[in-house]
């Protein structure tokens, strides 16, 4: 008998120029963006007000674009860092080129673009990787680079 646990990867296994396609989807609900919105004591009332929004050039209210965010790198997770990351670094980049609403479904792809074994820290390495969220309609709605701490290979 075979035992497999859901795991990233470590950093030899990680290769500029690859691209993780994550799956599932997420579907941003109502409550989530008046969770998040309120949790993070965010009070901006394109988010949370539906008269306010109405008015807007957008016609309704907003999803938090920080949660747009969460969701991007959130999604990546079990394929990418999940069990062989240290520590984030850092977030770098970070772009919303178009609004998410709710009831959209967000897709994630992440891309390695960068990699560096640490120079303080054996057996580590700096891998830095590009998120890309699109809604269900193929439009990118996030984009944002993140560098995470991550651990060689145990064979390495």
């Amino acid at each position: 008998m075979t035992i497999h646990e859901r795991r990233g990867k470590f950093y030899d296994e990680m290769e500029v120029g690859d691209i993780f396609k994550h799956k599932p989807g997420r579907t941003v609900t109502e409550a989530d963006n008046v969770l998040f919105t309120t949790l993070t004591m965010n009070s901006q009332s394109l988010h949370l007000d539906a008269e306010v929004a109405a008015k807007s050039e957008f016609g309704q209210r907003l999803v938090n674009s920080l949660m747009t965010l969460a969701i991007a790198a959130g999604l990546s997770v079990g394929d990418t860092t999940e069990g062989t990351t240290i520590a984030n670094l850092g977030f770098g980049e970070i772009k919303f080129p178009l609004p998410v609403f709710i009831g959209d479904t967000l897709y994630a792809e992440t891309e390695i673009i960068d990699k560096r074994p640490s120079k303080s820290r054996p057996q580590q390495g700096i891998v830095t990787l590009e998120h890309r969220a699109r809604n269900q309609r193929g439009d990118l709605v996030c984009s944002a680079q993140r560098s995470a701490l991550v651990r060689f290979s145990p064979s390495e």
